[in-house]
């Protein structure tokens, strides 16, 4: 009889505990101790870890570290017993929600909080794109789902590159990402959005049955590329695949179907194949916001930048802290803070555009663009600007409207050819404006030339 997915977690979970020494080297490099206030014992910290997972409670700053984890990954290198701490963090937090919470009531709040991230994953896309664009992304229309391989039912493609959800609300960085790979003749399907969630919200709220029922389902509708190889986007379903599910679907069935490679990795390792196509001088002096939750993607995204001509590239001297900037969300203030210190450190350094790699990190800063003299992009817009690829980033424009009815105007004739309804539209875009965790000055746009606002999708 084959474990169930919990049972499968459980019996790494306490491999991992049974590896562990306690020594405090994972609280030692943790870059987050400072910022939350904890200035205990490393190694009381991490038996306090331990005790949560087995118990369900632990010591108060035990209990505060692994609920202020942003995902940064530092205690994963300093382990020398193949502990990763990262992953024990998470299941802290889970028994924590158990201890907290009911079976019901644990499955309540994960089904109310998909929902508010389904409203926004598939509501804002239809309000910046055609049928054709959505059917490129994969997203339900009357076309076929998104892939490049031409009239196949049978032929597999090359890669499948998983959205995830949330990037869907920015989508000018996954068609860049899809026209990449179209320029470079890479064949793959697209998969991604709330049919093929990755069950990290589910398993946030402690309900570890509900998160590995979708996770195994969207796993077995990943395997589906010739290379074995999946291409993700998205770093919170990279890190809940790669961390959670995956490792648990082996103990499962004894094997994995794929592997998951980040995006920005996999074109690095494309880079010789890449660099006829950035034919275009791209003159700017930028600088760079950084997450470095992911091992490689920091390190990959610097070479594909240096291979583009005409790129001066300035160091702020600013922390990089976290997997993306919404997982900041666990310290606020920390978090409102870097983000003044990143902005005023790029209008002084006279940059032209601060560059984010990530659709959190996009979200979060975008809007400044209206208050400092220098644009907001992500990293796909700088590489498509070299080859020759454009894609308008609507979601920017709408987000510096600040203004719900506005942005309803201007995106009438989409939300009427999709049949949006305006309850439902009004509330995702509510949304995305209250997604600004360092307020906007008020100063309006900059007079700056780059500011002009592109037109949303109608054709």
């Amino acid at each position: 009889m084959d474990l169930t997915f919990e049972a499968a977690i459980n019996g790494r979970v306490a491999d991992m505990l049974d590896a562990c020494t306690k020594c405090g080297k994972c609280y030692e490099v943790c870059p987050i101790t400072g910022p939350a206030g904890l200035s205990a014992n490393g190694p009381d910290i991490v038996a306090g870890i331990l005790d949560i997972i087995r118990q369900g409670e632990g010591s108060e700053a035990s209990q505060k570290w692994a609920s202020s984890c942003v995902l940064s990954g530092e205690c994963i290198k300093a382990c020398d017993y193949g502990v990763n701490p990262r992953f024990l963090l998470a299941m802290a937090r889970v028994a924590m929600a158990k201890t907290s919470n009911s079976p019901h009531e644990r499955r309540r709040q994960g089904v109310d909080n998909f929902r508010k991230m389904s409203l926004g994953a598939n509501t804002l896309p239809r309000m910046q794109l055609t049928d054709e664009m959505l059917g490129r992304l994969g997203l339900h229309t009357n076309k076929p789902a998104g892939q490049n391989v031409e009239n196949s039912c049978d032929e597999k493609p090359d890669f499948v590159f998983y959205t995830g959800c949330n990037v869907l609300k920015t989508p000018h960085i996954a068609l860049l990402a899809l026209d990449i790979m179209d320029a470079l003749g890479i064949t793959y399907k697209v998969m991604g959005g709330t049919t093929h969630c990755c069950g990290v919200v589910q398993i946030r709220t402690g309900d570890v049955e509900a998160s590995g029922s979708m996770a195994v389902n969207t796993i077995e509708k990943l395997a589906q590329a010739k290379t074995g190889q999946v291409l993700s986007w998205c770093p919170s379903c990279h890190v809940q695949f790669t961390e959670t599910t995956l490792p648990a679907y082996e103990r499962i069935k004894g094997s994995r179907p794929f592997e998951m490679t980040p995006f920005m990795m996999f074109l690095r390792t494309r880079l010789d194949q890449l660099r006829p196509f950035l034919k275009k001088r791209v003159e700017m002096r930028i600088a760079m916001h950084w997450h470095p939750g992911l091992p490689g993607v920091m390190k990959a995204t610097q070479d594909i930048l240096h291979a583009i001509d005409g790129l001066e590239i300035v160091d702020l001297k600013q922390p990089a802290v976290g997997l993306m900037s919404n997982y900041l969300t666990a310290l606020p203030n920390y978090k409102r803070q870097l983000h003044r210190q990143e902005l005023e450190a790029a209008r002084d350094a006279k940059v032209d555009a601060l560059v984010a790699v990530y659709h959190a990190d996009h979200r979060d800063l975008c809007a400044h663009e209206r208050d400092f003299p220098f644009r907001i992009i992500n990293i796909l817009e700088l590489v498509g600007d070299a080859m020759g690829l454009r894609q308008p980033d609507s979601f920017k424009s709408l987000k510096m409207m600040q203004d719900v009815d506005l942005i309803m105007a201007e995106c009438r004739d989409l939300i009427v050819r999709h049949g949006l309804s305006e309850e439902n539209v009004r509330k995702a875009v509510k949304a995305m404006l209250e997604e600004q965790p360092l307020p906007l000055t008020g100063a309006g746009k900059s007079s700056h030339a780059h500011t002009a606002q592109p037109r949303i999708l109608q054709t």
